[in-house]
């Protein structure tokens, strides 16, 4: 298992979008796989949009993304100067020189007085070099953060890109990498939790949703989507799941597709922007 931790704190002189001076606290989070494969392998133009998805993660507080993979300089250009941005495994390329990282980043625009750690893990488990969606060519993982505001109890997010494919072999790397996570987060028994990312298990597979419920049922987890349409041209494999703490809960104020995340050549991704708004209460 390949596993790094990474713990820092941000310090931010303004923030103009928000304030967390006074009660309440509410967050704004963008989840979104940004199709970012090597430029040989998709045919728009990868240069103009991660500029753009960088900026436009200045109106969330976090971001959560996806297939970071190649343009990552790119992205980074239309960041805020005072975002803090944490990538995952970023993969080893004496023991696998054609492989890529996870891919995953997650970019926090918080004050300086909220504390966040990250530790990011590989999956042990992959299926597919050279068929199926060749997931082996990626150290695909997660991310667990825990963000601590003050005055409250912390509470954590897992970032994370599963294994993609529809054969048989592909979904049993996923409920491998679903009790993957189980795994590593089962201690946090009564915190508060999100668990987001393209998870890759299709609304329309009753074996994914399978896989999905059981879960959901494990870590005790709604599906903050579940009465809430998507635009029929996307294929749902991208999730938002949460649950409530003991000593804090979120109340979610809204949930929805960024539909900004466009220009005049099209959609910004080939996966739809999700966001998730939430105030955080004190029990």
């Amino acid at each position: 298992m390949k596993s790094r931790f990474i713990a820092f704190y941000f310090f931010i002189l303004s923030f103009e979008i928000y304030s967390f001076e006074e009660n309440p606290l509410i967050l704004n989070i963008l989840v979104y796989n940004t199709h970012g494969l090597p430029e040989i392998f998709i045919t728009d133009n990868p240069k103009l949009r991660f500029p753009i998805i960088g900026s436009k993660t200045q109106s969330y507080n976090i971001s959560l993304l996806q297939e970071d993979y190649a343009h990552h300089a790119e992205l980074s250009s239309g960041l805020s100067k005072n975002s803090a941005v944490v990538r995952g495994v970023l993969g080893n390329t004496l023991t696998c020189p054609f492989c890529t990282g996870s891919g995953l980043t997650s970019i926090f625009n918080l004050p300086d007085d909220w504390k966040v750690e990250v530790k990011n893990e590989a999956y042990k488990t992959c299926s597919g070099w050279f068929k199926g969606a060749n997931d082996c060519f990626a150290y695909k993982g997660f991310q667990v953060i825990k963000i601590s505001p003050p005055n409250y109890e912390e509470f954590y997010l897992v970032n994370t890109h599963m294994d993609a494919g529809r054969r048989d072999s592909d979904r049993a790397s996923r409920e491998i990498q679903l009790k993957h996570i189980v795994s590593s987060i089962e201690k946090l028994e009564g915190k508060a939790l999100i668990v987001a990312g393209d998870l890759n298990l299709k609304s329309t597979s009753p074996k994914d949703m399978a896989l999905l419920e059981s879960f959901k049922k494990t870590l005790n987890l709604y599906d903050a989507f579940l009465d809430t349409e998507i635009n029929e041209k996307w294929s749902i494999l991208d999730y938002i799941l949460y649950r409530p703490g003991n000593s804090i809960s979120f109340e979610i104020l809204n949930v929805g597709e960024d539909e900004s995340f466009e220009t005049h050549e099209g959609a910004l991704s080939d996966h739809p922007a999700l966001f998730i708004k939430f105030e955080i209460i004190k029990i």
